[in-house]
């Protein structure tokens, strides 16, 4: 269960925060001939794909083989030791001291990944709610021009989705599933995702919080303070429900309010 969940959990927000993405995208391609559109945003999605997946297999791997730290305590060569320590430790100051013996490659990613997806969330959040525009120049002209920019477009958009995966899981082929699941609903259905977020923005906005709550977690997993994972697929998921339920009644509340609009209407066209 903790699999499906994960992946399930994955491809929501790899769905959901690729929106500008897609946008991006469909700018890109719309640059070329009408009769190449289709085919060079396929190829180049694909492409896109196969090379998230290798960055991904390749920063999973870093985080998880170089765990010798830069600053080793001498007479332990094991850091899982020190690690133990660290947690079992009450003194703060002999804290610190003995996190400082557990920094390596690792703990430096998680660190720096963390802050990146607070700084990011929080700007994009920032501009959903001052409602700024950002502005973007494509100057694509070749097919293979195009097939190139949206395949390094696609995996800069995508470093954030990368981190949230590694945030949330610990399996590689739940990361690898969900970022299939995304590329290929984004082939097929990125026209009516856009056109349903653009009706729904506070779906992205859930999204970019829960890009907050991922970062913080980054973080502690930085200082060797773990999470349980459960905590974010529930947060995902009741959230979820509840801003569905939300929609739910907003749809009932416009349908109903309809009716009663085109009755006071007729009724001031009779009056004048």
């Amino acid at each position: 269960m903790e699999f499906v969940f994960a992946v399930l959990t994955l491809a929501f927000l790899e769905i959901v925060l690729g929106i500008d993405n897609i946008m991006f995208v469909s700018l890109v391609a719309n640059r070329l001939p009408k009769e190449e559109r289709n085919k060079t945003r396929i190829i180049g999605l694909l492409g896109a794909m196969i090379a998230r997946i290798i960055l991904l297999v390749l920063m999973v791997w870093l985080i998880e083989h170089l765990r010798k730290p830069f600053f080793p305590l001498a007479g332990y060569e094991n850091v899982e030791e020190v690690i133990e320590m660290y947690k079992s430790e009450e003194s703060i100051l002999h804290k610190m001291q003995l996190l400082f013996h557990t920094i390596g490659v690792r703990e430096i990613i998680l660190f720096a990944g963390g802050l990146f997806l607070l700084t990011k969330s929080v700007s994009e959040i920032h501009h959903k709610m001052e409602g700024e525009a950002k502005e973007v120049e494509v100057k694509t002209k070749s097919f293979i021009g195009t097939v190139i920019e949206i395949m390094l477009v696609d995996i800069v958009f995508s470093f954030d989705s990368m981190l949230t995966a590694i945030g949330i899981t610990e399996n590689l082929p739940a990361m690898i599933i969900a970022v299939v699941v995304a590329v290929f609903v984004m082939i097929f259905a990125s026209k009516k995702i856009s056109d349903f977020m653009e009706m729904h923005p506070s779906l992205e906005v859930m999204g970019l919080s829960f890009l907050v709550l991922i970062g913080v977690m980054l973080v502690l997993d930085a200082v060797h303070y773990e999470v349980p994972r459960g905590y974010i697929y529930f947060a995902v998921f009741f959230s979820l429900a509840v801003e569905l339920i939300n929609m739910s009644i907003q749809k009932k509340k416009i349908k109903e309010a309809k009716p009663v609009e085109l009755k006071k209407k007729l009724k001031d066209e009779i009056k004048d």
